[in-house]
């Protein structure tokens, strides 16, 4: 079945849109993560403009985050201090996005720097990702070269100024750090419609040495602001949001989430990451791909009669 997209300017099958928003919503509530670095590149891999699909694919962060926050607050796995710290940073760091987005929207280039974005950073990710899980699968499932947390211990985060006690977290550390990992957060979600969590999450764990069953929570809290700012920016300045293509994501979305915080719980999670690293690889490959392979139907800017 069919259906127009007005913005888009493109016809889309109503199922497979939906289909597409259940699979990026089971990975958020499985993983933490918001899923636009995965739903993005495939909206655009079947036709949506990339200025289209980085506006209005951060509605579907939206609702599958809300969904999964709600299941990991009843279990009192949400931080709200840190989130609000996060939060900050974050939308500071979507104003500065929506500007360096407009600017290379108006010199022609918005389409190539966030096909390019989306290279680095999904090879880098990916790559760090995939060879991290397969250690751990190599070894049994032992968190090879994972970094504990000791209880008094200091780290990097505990010598700058502003600090703050997160009671949820267990942390006594500067406000300063999570709230420029906000800032990155921010930009991100603007310039590659993106929740930032496939940063965020390992971030949290490893810089800011939270407790990975609070990680998750936190972070979908997060981006659900961060994204719902994002898209409000979007649709103002660029007027860029397909709202039947947002609602056909939500649909799928908000089931899917509830889906994978269940499946999430009980599988392997190393092979789970490793299969999710293996993912955004793939992903990566693909828009490299159709970065440098000359296109089938190439525009031609020749003028019938005219030599």
């Amino acid at each position: 079945m069919q259906i127009y997209l007005p913005i888009a300017e493109m016809p889309v099958n109503i199922f497979l849109m939906i289909g597409l928003g259940a699979a990026v919503g089971f990975l958020s509530g499985m993983f933490g993560v918001g899923g636009g670095f995965i739903l993005t590149p495939f909206l655009m891999f079947w036709g949506i403009p990339p200025a289209v699909a980085v506006a209005t694919q951060s509605t579907q962060i939206v609702a599958s985050s809300v969904s999964g926050v709600i299941t990991h607050w009843r279990k009192g796995n949400v931080d709200f201090k840190m989130g609000g710290v996060l939060l900050g940073g974050g939308l500071v760091g979507s104003v500065l996005g929506i500007q360096v987005f407009n600017a290379l929207k108006a010199a022609g280039q918005a389409d190539l720097f966030i096909s390019l974005s989306y290279v680095i950073f999904l090879g880098s990710v990916g790559g760090l990702m995939f060879w991290e899980s397969l250690q751990t699968v190599r070894h049994g499932g032992s968190n090879v070269g994972s970094i504990k947390r000791e209880p008094g211990g200091h780290y990097w985060v505990h010598g700058w100024p502003l600090k703050m006690r997160f009671q949820r977290s267990k942390l006594y550390i500067s406000a300063i750090p999570p709230a420029l990992l906000g800032v990155l957060i921010g930009l991100l979600a603007v310039i590659m419609g993106v929740g930032g969590g496939f940063i965020l999450v390992p971030a949290m764990i490893y810089l800011l040495r939270m407790p990975t069953s609070i990680v998750i929570g936190t972070s979908l809290f997060q981006i659900i602001f961060v994204a719902a700012f994002s898209t409000l920016l979007h649709a103002i300045t660029n007027q860029s949001v397909d709202a039947i293509l947002a609602a056909l994501l939500i649909v799928g979305g908000v089931f899917g989430a509830q889906f994978g915080i269940r499946y999430g719980e009980r599988l392997r999670s190393d092979w789970l990451r490793l299969c999710l690293a293996a993912l955004v690889l793939m992903i990566c490959l693909r828009l490299g791909f159709d970065l440098v392979w000359p296109p089938a139907d190439p525009f031609n800017l020749s003028i019938e009669g005219i030599e």
